[in-house]
């Protein structure tokens, strides 16, 4: 049986690095133009070349998003952008518009097309289709059950891959495609540009009557009338990839790279797990528990296991995670056995820190009973954001590991 591809974002080459070293098997970047993430970092043409060596180096893959709805004005631009993607081996471009794919198959014959969830894919006649105008995987459409994924996929027969999302924010409007960030600001989400209006909290009041704005309130806490739960499939891995997909793709181009190695980090142990185990991955419950460790919203299986009427998320934007993230790891000094830190978060001598790494050391505690600074003088407290700190402790990390205090 061909391994699932585990598939995470990068929003930058530094997220990008953390997503290989928690174990991606694939990334998917976009670069400075035509990607729906217009607000992230995104990749520079040099990083984009830099990235698809040293992911190829490790033998991952590098997807790349071109995923926009294009204007005329695009289409030269998009011309040229193709030719540089299929010159520096890109594995894959991710388009969603059919005139951006028809350009890429005349520019750039040798480039692997994927088509995006926004093409709101839901049957098999459809797969069937962009089979046929040369896309070689399909993301289907986050409105979709397991079992209707699992017959599109025995229909096909392995002529097409298919991709499923399985963790991360989910888009209240239909398969992604919104207008109201457009309505609202007029920066157009099918374009790379949405603010996530349906993250706001919003208030009313009579029309035409004046008078102050009344919160539209659920409860006391207010109202987010148009935010949806995040999705979170970690229980229900055996039967995605029993439904035969190819790939199992984590959102958040835009999330931070504590939150992209905590997530993938989770995911890459429990698939690894059920190829080990089978469903028995599922007593192991330090899965689903690792991923409460994120800022996240509530979770939900959106409609993989049939119709589903609660998934919006009325209680709060955004939800503070179980752990909180104090440290990124720059390496360990084995010659003076203490480790070598940037400070994120506030952290002090005594408290009890979580290293979170890919490798056997993941979850050993480390009591903090020696800090110094570069000049060698011992710090009690740590309250320079970034300055550059030593942990005494036998507990060896790398470079691109974090440290972490439970909340």
């Amino acid at each position: 049986m061909k391994k699932v591809e585990l598939l995470a974002p990068a929003g930058n080459y530094s997220k990008f690095l953390t997503a290989m070293r928690f174990g991606a098997d694939a990334v998917y970047i976009g670069g400075k133009n035509f990607s729906l993430r217009a607000f992230s970092d995104n990749f520079t043409e040099d990083e984009m070349k830099k990235a698809v060596e040293y992911a190829h180096s490790l033998g991952r893959k590098v997807y790349v998003t071109v995923n926009i709805f294009a204007r005329n004005a695009d289409i030269e631009k998009a011309e040229e952008y193709f030719k540089f993607l299929e010159s520096i081996n890109v594995d894959a471009a991710i388009v969603t518009d059919a005139g951006l794919i028809a350009v890429a198959k005349s520019v750039a014959p040798k480039l692997a097309l994927h088509l995006s969830t926004q093409a709101n894919t839901l049957n098999y006649k459809t797969v069937e289709f962009w089979a046929g105008q040369g896309v070689e995987r399909v993301i289907l459409a986050r409105e979709l059950s397991l079992a209707e994924i699992k017959e599109i996929n025995d229909r096909m027969q392995g002529k097409v891959e298919t991709e499923v999302f399985v963790h991360g924010a989910m888009c209240i409007s239909y398969s992604g495609r919104c207008l109201l960030s457009n309505y609202l600001n007029g920066r157009d989400s099918n374009r790379g540009e949405c603010v996530q209006a349906c993250r706001w909290h919003y208030e009313i009041r009579e029309f035409e009557k004046g008078g102050d704005y009344l919160t539209a309130e659920e409860d006391k806490r207010g109202t987010y009338i148009l935010n949806s739960k995040d999705l979170n499939m970690i229980d229900h891995l055996d039967e995605l990839i029993e439904t035969g997909v190819s790939s199992l793709k984590i959102e958040g181009r835009m999330k931070s790279e504590y939150y992209l190695a905590t997530v993938i980090n989770a995911y890459r142990r429990a698939i690894d797990e059920y190829y080990e185990k089978g469903s028995d991955y599922k007593k192991t419950p330090f899965f689903a528990e690792e991923l409460k460790n994120t800022m996240h919203r509530a979770f939900t299986t959106a409609y993989m296991l049939g119709d589903n009427k609660n998934t919006v998320n009325y209680e709060n934007s955004q939800s503070a995670g179980d752990a909180v993230f104090v440290a990124y790891v720059k390496g360990y000094d084995k010659e003076n056995g203490r480790m070598i830190v940037e400070m994120r978060n506030r952290f002090k001598k005594g408290d009890v820190l979580e290293l979170l790494s890919p490798t056997d050391n993941f979850g050993k505690e480390i009591v903090l009973s020696k800090i110094e600074n570069e000049n060698g003088e011992e710090v009690e407290d740590a309250k320079l954001v970034q300055q550059t700190l030593y942990i005494y402790t036998d507990v060896v990390a790398g470079e691109g590991d974090f440290l972490r205090r439970k909340a």
